[in-house]
């Protein structure tokens, strides 16, 4: 691995350029598991609220299904340098039950608004319990910013 000319970033400024990275980027990998079927990854779509990662997907997808099964969720950024990785629970909203306030950011971001659509939509909020950033080797040492849900600034 590369490292030559990487700079270690303090915790903070992690913090900050993944909170960066969650309101500009658009593609996130999902990764679910069901019990009897096994690990899924799908990418999706996403905006993030301040609080939580909103993604949407047909509600009958295999995301849905294994959420409903088993709720804890991994999901990362698609970038194999600057990793962000975020583990959580996964709780599903029908595309008629859904906040306003989340499906209206969701159709800002995106020029689509699954609500209007034909056929049965779920939106899936995952609130983050862990974040893992690191940029490179140098910064696999505290690539944790984020534990039991609070943000580490140190």
């Amino acid at each position: 691995m590369e490292t030559t000319g990487i700079v270690r970033r303090r915790t903070a400024e992690r913090m900050r350029d993944t909170l960066e990275r969650l309101v500009t980027e658009r593609d996130m990998w999902v990764s679910t598991a069901h019990p009897d079927h096994g690990p899924h990854q799908v990418p999706l779509w996403f905006s993030w609220d301040g609080q939580a990662v909103w993604m949407c997907t047909s509600a009958t997808s295999v995301t849905v299904r294994n959420v409903r099964e088993e709720p804890r969720v991994r999901l990362s950024l698609p970038d194999t340098f600057d990793v962000v990785l975020l583990q959580g629970e996964a709780e599903c909203f029908l595309d008629q039950e859904v906040p306003a306030a989340a499906a209206e950011a969701f159709a800002d971001k995106f020029g689509w608004d699954p609500r209007v659509e034909e056929g049965s939509f779920m939106y899936v909020r995952v609130v983050p319990r862990t974040v893992r950033a690191w940029r490179g080797e140098p910064e696999l040492r505290g690539r944790v910013i984020m534990r039991d849900g609070m943000w580490l600034e140190h």
